[in-house]
C-alpha cells in the first residue's frame, strides 16, 4: 500500500505528517480540483473547476447541468491519468451544492463513489 500526504496538510498523533492510503489521497485530489477556483493558483491559473462560484448562482436545473459538465471536464483534465470518471451527479438545494462523483482508480481498478458539498447548512 502506498501512503501519500493527507489533504489538507495535517499532523498525526506522533507530530509527523499525516498520511493516507492511495484511495484517500485521490479523494483529496478530487476535493482540491472541485473547490479551487480558476485563477487561485499562481503557477496554474486554469487549475480548478469554478464550483465555488456557482454556489451563489440562482438555483435551477440549468445550474446543476452546467455544474455537472464543469466538474466532469475539470476532473478529466487534471486527474484523467489517475482516475476514470464514470458519473457526476449534482444537486442544488437552496444555497447548498452537492456533487457526487463515481470513478475508477486506474492503478488499482477499484471503483469509488464520493460526495462533496459546498455552501448552505448540512
Amino acid at each position: 500500500m502506498t501512503l501519500r500526504a493527507h489533504f489538507p496538510y495535517q499532523f498525526d498523533g506522533r507530530g509527523r505528517t499525516r498520511e493516507d492510503d492511495h484511495a484517500a489521497w485521490i479523494r483529496g485530489l478530487i476535493e482540491q480540483v472541485l473547490f479551487t477556483a480558476p485563477g487561485e493558483r499562481v503557477m496554474r491559473p486554469d487549475f480548478g473547476s469554478g464550483l465555488r462560484e456557482l454556489v451563489f448562482a440562482p438555483n435551477s436545473p440549468e445550474l446543476a447541468a452546467t455544474t455537472q459538465v464543469l466538474v466532469q471536464g475539470a476532473l478529466q483534465q487534471w486527474l484523467g491519468e489517475l482516475i476514470e470518471i464514470e458519473a457526476v451527479a449534482v444537486e442544488a438545494v437552496e444555497a447548498r451544492l452537492t456533487v457526487t462523483v463515481q470513478y475508477r482508480i486506474r492503478s488499482s481498478d477499484s471503483r469509488q463513489r464520493e460526495t462533496f458539498a459546498q455552501g448552505g447548512i448540512a
